[in-house]
């Protein structure tokens, strides 16, 4: 039987950006940059890695699944979205989906990659 999801497994800090919508002076789509949404304690479930192959180069990615708490901010979040961590700023991670795993909204699980360019 799977691990249910507790606090106690929380230890990470996370904060969620997203790029706001405006328009240039032509009336044009245009984004800006990132500005953090909220920040939540999380915990970060590591999956198999890989190493492909991107512009010649081998780039080592993890996937990771994130595991947060269901509030009205986090059931906003959408792939458009980037995750960076709160105690080191260099370490950004690109969102790949996004569910609810109990179908209760206590809990939100994010597939995300960390080592991939968002």
């Amino acid at each position: 039987m799977a691990k249910k999801p507790s606090a106690g497994g929380m230890r990470q800090r996370l904060h969620f950006q997203k790029r706001p919508e405006g328009e240039d002076d032509y009336g044009n789509p245009q984004s800006g940059p990132y500005e953090t949404v909220f920040t939540v304690a999380a915990e970060l479930i590591p999956l198999r890695g890989g190493e492909p192959v991107q512009a010649a180069r081998l780039v080592g990615v993890q996937p990771y699944t994130v595991r947060i708490r269901s509030c009205a901010a986090a059931r906003e979040v959408t792939t458009a979205w980037r995750i960076v961590d709160a105690r080191n700023a260099s370490r950004v991670m690109n969102i790949r989906t996004v569910t609810n795993p109990d179908q209760k909204n206590a809990w939100l699980d994010l597939l995300v990659d960390d080592g991939v360019a968002t």
